[in-house]
């Protein structure tokens, strides 16, 4: 896992007038690691967290990022599943499984109530306008 990233999914097909690829950019808001073991059996049972982003052919049957049954698995299924078989995504409708966490480190003054806790991440467009259409606004 690393850090301070984004990720762009493009469309080949479609260019804009300056001749860019159009896109999706996903950019991702505050996140934390897990502090889980690699092999814990919770961890293995939640597979989709070794990995903030997953990125996999849509395909209707694949719904759950742990699998259909994740505390009664032994773990493996789930994205690490869907994602096993190393399918061709290019061109393709493509499903972004984006993981993320919270680590929170109590403090006195949460006591007794906890304040919110703000998580999240941004899906912007990338390249679809020449320039900022904001720029002709009329008067």
């Amino acid at each position: 896992m690393q850090a301070a990233r984004v990720w762009s999914v493009m469309n080949p097909a479609a260019k804009n007038s300056l001749g860019h690829n159009t896109s999706f950019i996903l950019v991702p808001g505050a996140n934390s690691l897990p502090y889980i073991a690699p092999d814990a059996l919770v961890r293995k049972r939640a597979g989709f967290i070794n990995h903030h982003l997953w990125a996999t052919k849509y395909n209707a049957l694949e719904m759950n990022s742990a699998g259909v049954y994740p505390n009664q698995s032994k773990g493996g299924d789930g994205l690490p599943r869907f994602v096993a078989n190393d399918e061709v995504i290019e061109n393709q409708d493509v499903v972004l499984w984006y993981t993320l966490g919270v680590t929170h480190i109590p403090r006195p003054e949460e006591w007794a109530v906890m304040p919110v806790t703000h998580v999240g991440f941004k899906l912007i467009p990338g390249g679809f306008f020449s320039r900022n259409p904001a720029l002709d606004v009329p008067k």
